[in-house]
This record gives C-alpha cells, sequence and structure tokens, in this order.
C-alpha cells in the first residue's frame, strides 16, 4: 500500500527503513523542522530526514502538521493506505487521522495500556519493570489512546539502560509495523480496544527527574539511574561538584551500612554509596566539565575517602 512516515528521533529510523524495504511505498516523509542544536548552535536534520533523503524520498517539515495548510499539502500527495507515526513530537489532528484507508498506525513502545506518553521505555525501567514491549496501535485523538493492533513482549535486561532499550525496541517496533500494515491490507489484523482501567502514564523526564535522592533504596536508585541513560541523565553531588552517573550496580539489596549518601568505599575496590536501604556502586561517572570515565579513574583524581557524603537530596541548580 502507498503510506506516508510521520517520525522525527533515531527510534523511527529502523522503521522508516523497514517500510522502505518492504512492498509498502512511502510516497514522503513528514518530520520536524531543522533546529539549532549543540554548543555551535549548528542547524542538524533530524535521523529520519537523513534516510529520507538517502532514499530520494520527499520530505514535508510543517511547523504545525494540524494547520490547515499542512492538511491541504499533505492531502495533495494522493490517497493513501495508511499514516504510519513513530517518535513524531506534534499531535496529529482528527481530519488527518480520518483520511487514510485503513487509519494512522503507531509504533509505541510499551505494551499499551501500560505507559501511554512520551517516556514508555525510561519508565518501564525506573519502574522496575522486567518486561516490556512494543505495541501498533491506530491513533485516535487521545495520547496512545488507540486500538491496539499487534504487540511483542521482550524482556528487559538487569544491566541495560533507557538508551540500548530503546534501539533494541526500534528495531523489533519495525518488524511488527510491517506485519501490521501487511495484516491490514490482508483484513487479518483486527483492532482490539485499550482497557482504560489498566493504563498507566509515561510523561517525558525533565533534567530533575535524575536528580538522585540517596535516601531512596538501592534497587530504586539503580533502576533511576539505567532510566535515565542517557537523557535526561542521573545527578548527584558532592563537596559542591556536579557528578552526572551513567552506570551504577546494586552493591547489597536490604543492608544497612552508614548514612544515606555515605561513601562507604573510595579506592582501588570501587566507589560505594550507602543508600536509604542496601548500598549502590558507582561504575561510570562524569564529573562537571569532564569526560565520562571509569568510577577507578575518578576516585584518582577525586579527594574523597571513606565516610564523605553525597548530598542526601539533590536538587538542580
Amino acid at each position: 500500500m502507498n503510506v506516508i512516515f510521520v517520525g522525527t528521533s533515531a527510534f523511527a529510523v529502523p522503521s522508516l527503513e523497514r517500510v522502505i524495504a518492504s512492498a509498502h511505498e512511502a510516497l514522503a516523509v513528514i518530520t520536524q523542522p531543522d533546529k539549532p542544536r549543540g554548543r555551535g548552535r549548528e542547524i542538524q536534520i533530524s535521523p529520519v530526514k537523513e534516510v529520507a533523503l538517502a532514499h530520494g524520498i520527499p520530505v514535508l517539515q510543517p511547523e504545525k502538521i494540524g494547520a490547515p495548510e499542512s492538511v491541504e499539502q499533505i492531502k495533495a500527495l494522493g490517497q493513501i493506505g495508511a499514516m504510519i507515526v513513530v517518535a513524531y513530537g506534534q499531535k496529529i489532528n482528527k481530519e488527518l487521522l480520518d483520511w487514510p484507508a485503513y487509519g494512522v498506525v503507531n509504533v509505541h513502545g510499551s505494551i499499551l495500556p501500560k505507559y501511554r506518553g512520551a517516556a514508555p521505555i525510561q519508565q518501564a525501567i525506573i519502574c522496575g519493570e522486567q518486561q516490556t514491549g512494543v505495541t501498533t496501535m491506530l491513533m485516535d485523538e487521545g495520547w496512545d489512546t488507540g486500538d491496539i493492533l499487534l504487540q511483542k513482549s521482550i524482556d528487559i535486561g538487569a544491566d541495560i539502560n533507557a538508551g540500548d532499550l530503546a534501539q533494541e525496541l526500534s528495531i523489533i517496533g519495525a518488524d511488527l509495523l510491517v506485519q501490521t500494515l501487511d495484516g491490514l491490507e490482508d483484513g487479518i489484523v483486527n483492532p482490539i480496544p485499550q482497557d482504560d482501567e489498566l493504563a498507566t502514564s509515561a510523561r517525558s523526564l525533565q533534567r530533575e527527574a535524575g536528580a538522585i535522592d540517596w535516601s531512596r533504596a538501592a534497587f530504586d536508585l539503580v533502576n533511576l539511574i539505567r532510566g535515565c541513560t542517557p537523557k535526561p541523565g542521573a545527578f548527584t553531588r558532592i563537596n559542591g561538584a556536579l557528578i552526572k552517573v551513567w552506570k551504577a550496580r546494586i552493591d547489597s539489596l536490604n543492608d544497612k551500612h552508614g548514612e544515606p549518601g555515605e561513601v562507604l568505599n573510595a579506592d582501588r575496590d570501587g566507589l560505594v554509596i550507602a543508600a536509604g536501604e542496601g548500598t549502590v556502586r558507582l561504575l561510570e561517572v562524569q564529573p562537571e566539565s569532564r569526560q565520562r570515565m571509569s568510577a577507578i579513574d575518578y576516585l584518582r583524581g577525586a579527594n574523597l575517602s571513606k565516610g564523605d557524603r553525597f548530598e542526601l537530596r539533590f536538587e538542580m541548580k
């Protein structure tokens, strides 16, 4: 079938590539406008736009996809079987939702109705889930409330962070998307309404979401660090210095050692911090204005010793 692909971030790239390689034809790609990023504020294009240009697919970049002139421009592309939306960043209005023959198909990084929202992968890890997955659904006017088409579940690795899990799910989602398009065309995939009573929310994470509170249990802190890596990042502070924590593991689960935030070990055996319950071993950190490094390398230059304390409840400044 003819489709229009709507997406922006790296999570959407495998889906676009699978559609291009399939029997379906992408008439156009819609992505967010180019924006200045980084310290040099250089204009950068989205990962999805890069793929589209490499394959000679026309690209539209409306400021607002629901604006009348944008809708008119999109519909001028011709009748389509489906519009595909993956990690786009704007809401699709009713006129576009009702336009394609098979509707607007979304790839979402959770087993809906759990974790509706912009950060399902991060929130699943933070909440300590052992399983997650991908859902394809027919979009409606709500936020991730549309009828379910296909789903696939996977186990969440004990050490995986949100960035690596997103990459894994993006590939699974790409395969599931093409299965969904094939199934819709063949009449063997039927929409199933979500059970709203089972729904949970996964709002986008702001920078303060990664603030480490050492009074929490080690299990929760390690999940927070994993779920906030690479973005928005997990942060703590000691002796006034900001530290980003890239990787950590539970050193002990239930034992009580020292006061929360207290340094229990700071030598060649590593950096171990007391939590509200259990202890956390920091493995990779990034001091402010420096490169990411192992905790062992950090200790070689840091003036830390047993008994020092990280700020108990870190606040962003």
